[in-house]
């Protein structure tokens, strides 16, 4: 088959997920706003917590994706393992930026802060800085392999943070709510109807981030490609 080919059934690949993704997210939006049940608590803002939960879990598994990609472009050296894992990492920032985004937005009306300095917010924050760091390094190294190298080092050593800031709810006990999925989730935490529409928006986030991420590869590979011809040009 030809590239010609391959691209066309790629774009065509493209344009069915962003339709299911766009479908999905409306049936989740409509799950969320008039079919899960009202917090007799908390009341609406509790609601941002079936997109704060999944989008935290995504910015989980972008992570993951670059820890695993990152190992293997060091075995391999290969340029398309360091633009799946650099793709990945783009992704994963956004993810987890948008994490502690409604975190905050969260938190104000249920602790009363924006922010506070607790386990969970604290780590994630970390967990931020590092895949800043991830990209940034990139652009900042003498050249491209040396930059690739070093982001790939940041990118298997900051993978450490991850458990941590998932576990950081039961190593050191505060205020934040503990885990509602995961092997330290409460057995019972939720209503049936609400683990219902939280599964739900997981597989709509799900398909986000992997629209985003073959999205981020495909540019990156025309970036990769410009640079290249760039560089043989300045020759």
């Amino acid at each position: 088959m030809s590239n010609l080919g391959i691209k066309n059934i790629q774009t065509k690949i493209s344009y069915v997920l962003a339709a299911l993704c766009t479908i999905l997210m409306i049936i989740n939006l409509y799950l969320i706003f008039w079919v899960a049940p009202l917090d007799v608590v908390l009341g609406h803002i509790q609601k941002i917590f079936y997109i704060h939960v999944p989008i935290a879990a995504m910015s989980f598994l972008a992570f993951f994706l670059v820890f695993v990609f990152s190992i293997i472009y060091l075995v391999k050296r290969s340029e398309h393992w360091d633009r799946l894992a650099y793709a990945a990492g783009e992704v994963g920032v956004v993810f987890v930026s948008v994490t502690l985004l409604t975190g905050v937005v969260w938190a104000k009306p249920v602790w009363g802060v924006w922010w506070t300095w607790e386990p969970r917010l604290t780590t994630t924050l970390i967990l931020w800085l590092i895949y800043i760091a991830y990209i940034m390094v990139r652009s900042y190294a003498p050249n491209r392999s040396q930059g690739s190298l070093y982001a790939a080092a940041i990118g298997i050593i900051g993978f450490i943070d991850v458990p941590i800031v998932y576990y950081s709810v039961q190593w050191w006990r505060s205020i934040h709510p503990s885990a509602v999925v995961g092997p330290f989730a409460e057995s019972g935490a939720l209503e049936p109807i609400m683990a219902q529409i939280l599964l739900v928006s997981l597989v709509a986030f799900t398909l986000l981030f992997v629209l985003l991420f073959n999205q981020r590869i495909s540019v990156k590979k025309q970036e990769d490609l410009l640079a290249k011809t760039l560089e043989f040009e300045n020759k």
